[in-house]
């Protein structure tokens, strides 16, 4: 088990305990649980969903980057598929602080990397800020979500964002989750370009088409990659660079050990990733990191 997880270890049922082992002590666990296993847990141990999830939240806590507030937030996301994601809030030093990923933020987008196309819950051990609200309304159902909070009745997102403005309001149709292909080609052998281009397709910018994705390369040789998540309200739209920081971060790898970087978008972009990019690159020791232009 890692060692991040011990504080939150101690704090579990003896019944969770027992189910949970197995899972968490793999060494390839990656901050999520597949139906099949919520299931089985839920079967071993009688809990609701939403007891799984709250007893789960300091797991996901324990994900938690925060050299700045030294103030954690967990969040788990349950997906209509049935699996549960893990998400925390993440700092950088050095860098604009607009560059935080929020818990939510970040257990939405792992789920959507991972290949999720709805969600049906969120719980968090504090209160969703503005922020985060307005980055879940991008969601397809958005406002349905349930928000679960301690010691709280379940609501909706609706009840906590009422009044909202999201992509109805520009006659956005595509949202965030949805599966779409934006047609880039992938001509060339470079593992990362092509890594970065497939990401940008995949990509959630409806407001500007200003399609981005990156691959990041590690020390130890494995890849990550990220796509851009534009939001209605632009300022919670998450960057690229911060999505592949998610998966490399829940994958339980250190993001100062990256050695290599494409990001790839299109050269006549309203919206630009590179400035930002390459400044929190360098803030995490990344020395060779480049941008190509999307054809």
């Amino acid at each position: 088990m890692h060692s991040r997880f011990k504080s939150a270890w101690s704090q579990l049922p003896e019944k969770l305990q027992v189910a949970l082992r197995p899972i968490i002590d793999t060494p390839d666990f990656q901050a999520m649980l597949s139906a099949e296993q919520v299931n089985q847990i839920k079967a071993d141990c009688g809990y609701s969903d939403s007891e799984l999830a709250f007893l789960l939240l300091p797991f996901a806590a324990a994900y938690a980057v925060t050299p700045i507030s030294h103030f954690n937030v967990g969040a788990i996301a349950r997906g209509v598929s049935g699996n549960i994601y893990f998400g925390a809030n993440m700092e950088f030093s050095g860098v604009a602080i607009a560059q935080t990923i929020h818990a939510e933020q970040c257990a939405v987008t792992h789920a959507w990397l991972k290949g999720e196309k709805q969600l049906a819950s969120i719980t968090v051990n504090y209160t969703p800020c503005g922020h985060c609200r307005q980055f879940m309304n991008e969601l397809r159902g958005g406002g349905k979500i349930e928000v679960h909070l301690p010691e709280r009745q379940p609501a909706t997102l609706h009840d906590y964002l009422p009044d909202s403005f999201g992509p109805s309001d520009l006659e956005i149709t595509t949202l965030l989750m949805d599966t779409v292909d934006h047609g880039y080609s992938t001509p060339s052998r470079n593992r990362l370009l092509c890594a970065a281009i497939e990401a940008a397709n995949q990509s959630h910018a409806p407001y500007s088409q200003s399609h981005s994705g990156i691959a990041l390369q590690l020390k130890d040789g494995s890849l990550f990659t990220g796509r851009y998540a534009e939001n209605a309200a632009f300022n919670p739209s998450l960057p690229p660079l911060q999505a592949a920081l998610i998966m490399i971060n829940l994958a339980g790898k250190d993001m100062h050990s990256i050695e290599q970087a494409v990001l790839v978008e299109k050269q006549d972009a309203i919206v630009k990733q590179w400035c930002i990019t390459e400044n929190t690159l360098q803030a995490l020791g990344c020395q060779q990191k480049e941008v190509n232009y999307l054809d």
